[in-house]
């Protein structure tokens, strides 16, 4: 007799549906049991404000706190009550020790110490491990906790500040794990809001890169010091501080230490273990956002001119604070347009730093003190470079010489040289002539440009593209124009001049242009059609046999 079979699967759907989707009777009981948990958080809190005789809560409270073993899911409302309770206890004094006090007093105000001191090691472990919406709170309460140290206890500034709970509050931000949002936190909260903050933060950092740091840490330390980008002036008020004792510190309210603070980290960072991405990064700030807060920029000279040797477009980023120092204090920089000179190759032209680097070297050449030789060098070798250059950097280049031959009269020379011996010009005419220019010297000043032609621009005059071709005209016309403004040819691009291509249904276009030099009458066949005249044999052979018909 077969078994009796039962339908077990609907019963066995029915369960897993009821596991699946929690009941408004378990969500009853989760929030009763969350409440409940509060109240007796409360409770213990309460507790511990009525009467001393109930200080054994704190210890309960932290061990609540769940963050023995690992801080990454922590109790946040016993975090919260906590901090409570040890602002009420630092208000009323009983964290300081009394000469006068009785043995038992003693007792207790270290024995409060050490659980404010094990509730301050939760928090961190909590900004270092837990997820970023608790880092986030941990980060407060710690500041909060921080502030209540310093307003009530006497001369406790100093020691939180630089070596204490502050110190510890700073690593903690710094190295902890997936931390984006609680350094975001720090930085827009404390650093940028708070000037007491930032001071010591400051201090902070640079103790911290003292020492060699992960690229990723000190990705983190520029992070915070470059949002930092406005340097105090000497009439600065110093009014928003994050702990009131902090007014009455005479480094705090002075601009010059401000600065000093900030420039101890920044020679910190920049004498670390910087990748080379973070260099640039560095040197592309360097003007605006570290110099400013320097008080002896003069500093800079060893990490500048070390990058500036380094070649390539590092070089090219390092020119802007190097020229600064120059300018502005005074550097000795001898090779300095030796080494501009030779940063002037093909690689530089199709470069995405290509048009600062013109903005620069338009700043560095302007003087009409510098010896004609070295102007024209640098006229010669941008020239020849321009004859293998891509359209979007020969559409600068021109521009350039003009502004150049206008400046420095005296290297107008170069743009035309005729020869008067008759048997001079027949023998050039016959066998052509050597360019007295060296492009091999590396010296400006002893490359003979000075006794060459600008042969290179008439040859752009015959360039595949129209408006390198017309722009390169100018040079052969009368210099009419006083300058040009190199603002409106240094952002020419390929695609720029693409999209003006394709934009030709735009323009009002006399004949259309043609694909081919000259146009053939015919391609495939050898016989001209009876209109064009008659045959003419062996036409259109070539491009026939191309083909396989």
């Amino acid at each position: 007799m077969p078994a009796l079979v039962t339908d077990s699967s609907s019963k066995k759907r029915k369960s897993g549906k009821n596991a699946s989707a929690p009941s408004s009777k378990r969500r009853a009981v989760a929030e009763d049991n969350f409440a409940e948990k509060l109240a007796t958080i409360q409770e213990l809190e309460n507790q511990i404000a009525e009467s001393r005789k109930h200080y054994n809560n704190i210890a309960t409270l932290i061990s609540m706190l769940n963050v023995e073993k690992s801080a990454e899911s922590p109790e946040l409302a016993v975090a919260v009550s906590l901090c409570r309770v040890f602002g009420r206890l630092l208000a009323g004094g009983n964290l300081t020790e009394s000469s006068r006090a009785a043995e038992n007093e003693k007792i207790v105000a270290a024995w409060l110490k050490e659980r404010c001191i094990e509730y301050q090691n939760a928090l961190l472990a909590i900004m270092r491990q837990a997820d970023p919406s608790s880092q986030i709170t941990a980060l407060t309460l710690s500041m909060r906790l921080l502030k209540e140290r310093i307003a009530h206890i006497p001369g406790a500034e100093n020691n939180v500040w630089s070596t204490g709970f502050f110190r510890d509050i700073f690593t903690a931000v710094v190295e902890a794990r997936g931390a984006q949002d609680l350094q975001s936190e720090f930085i827009t909260k404390f650093v940028k809001e708070f000037e007491d903050v930032r001071y010591y933060t400051f201090a902070q950092i640079g103790d911290y890169a003292s020492t060699k740091r992960s690229s990723e840490i000190l990705e983190t330390l520029i992070t915070i010091l470059q949002t930092c980008d406005v340097a105090p002036d000497a009439e600065h008020k110093f009014e928003n501080f994050y702990a009131k004792r902090d007014t009455k510190n005479k480094r705090v309210v002075s601009a010059n230490s401000h600065k000093k603070q900030a420039q101890e980290a920044w020679l910190a960072i920049l004498r670390n273990n910087l990748s080379q991405s973070q260099r640039k990064n560095l040197l592309r700030m360097m003007v605006h956002n570290i110099e400013p807060w320097f008080n002896r920029p003069e500093l800079l000279m060893d990490f500048l001119t070390d990058s500036y040797n380094v070649g390539g477009a590092t070089s090219l980023l390092a020119l802007s604070g190097l020229f600064y120092l120059i300018q502005e204090k005074n550097l000795d920089y001898p090779q300095f347009y030796t080494k501009l000179y030779s940063l002037l190759n093909a690689d530089l032209l199709h470069s995405k730093h290509r048009s600062k680097f013109f903005r620069l070297l338009n700043t560095f050449l302007s003087s009409t003190h510098l010896p004609a030789t070295l102007v024209a060098s640098f006229i010669k070798r941008l020239g020849r470079l321009a004859l293998n250059a891509p359209p979007s950097a020969i559409v600068v280049i021109v521009p350039f010489m003009y502004n150049f031959f206008k400046s420095h009269p005296t290297t107008s020379f170069m743009l035309h040289r005729s020869i008067r011996d008759k048997d001079e010009l027949a023998e050039v005419e016959k066998e052509g002539m050597d360019d007295p220019y060296d492009p091999n010297e590396s010296d400006p000043h002893m490359t003979d440009a000075i006794e060459s032609s600008l042969w290179e621009i008439e040859t752009l005059q015959s360039h595949f593209h129209p408006n390198v071709a017309a722009i390169a005209r100018i040079i052969s016309e009368q210099f009419t124009k006083q300058a040009y403004s190199l603002e409106d040819f240094l952002d020419h691009t390929y695609q720029g001049m693409v999209e003006a291509e394709l934009g030709v249904e735009e323009r009002n276009l006399k004949k259309l242009p043609v694909v081919e030099y000259q146009i053939p009458k015919r391609i495939f066949t050898d016989r001209l059609l009876e209109e064009d005249g008659g045959v003419d044999s062996g036409a259109g052979c070539f491009m026939r046999g191309l083909w396989e018909f």
